[in-house]
């Protein structure tokens, strides 16, 4: 049996107070697809939007990240998370999702 790499297309947007470079968006989805690997089969897209809130202001927990995930025969999924930093908010968001999966995926096997 030959096993077929599964990948998760992993969409990062940021607003105009978050530049959005090559190494931010690598990040973001090298973070993403390690805390969602238990249920790449089943997800087609994943589309991130980074923000800050607070734009030059500063303040805690100023930065956002939404995360919405694409399941195959499903409508989206979203969840977002308020952070200092970004990679806390991407991470703390991620893990959001991971769980929401978990228990979204677990009603539908046990039906």
């Amino acid at each position: 049996m030959t096993e077929v790499a599964v990948t998760m297309m992993v969409q990062v947007n940021t607003d105009r107070h978050i530049h959005g470079s090559l190494e931010l968006q690598e990040d973001v989805a090298s973070i993403v697809e390690a805390t969602l690997t238990n249920h790449a089969s089943r997800t087609t897209r994943v589309e991130v939007h980074l923000s800050d809130q607070n734009s030059e202001k500063g303040g805690d927990a100023d930065v956002r990240c939404a995360i919405e995930a694409r399941l195959e025969g499903f409508q989206p999924l979203g969840v977002h998370h308020d952070a200092a930093a970004l990679s806390d908010a991407v991470q703390g968001a991620a893990d959001r999702l991971e769980r929401m999966l978990e228990h979204h995926l677990g009603r539908l096997e046990s039906r």
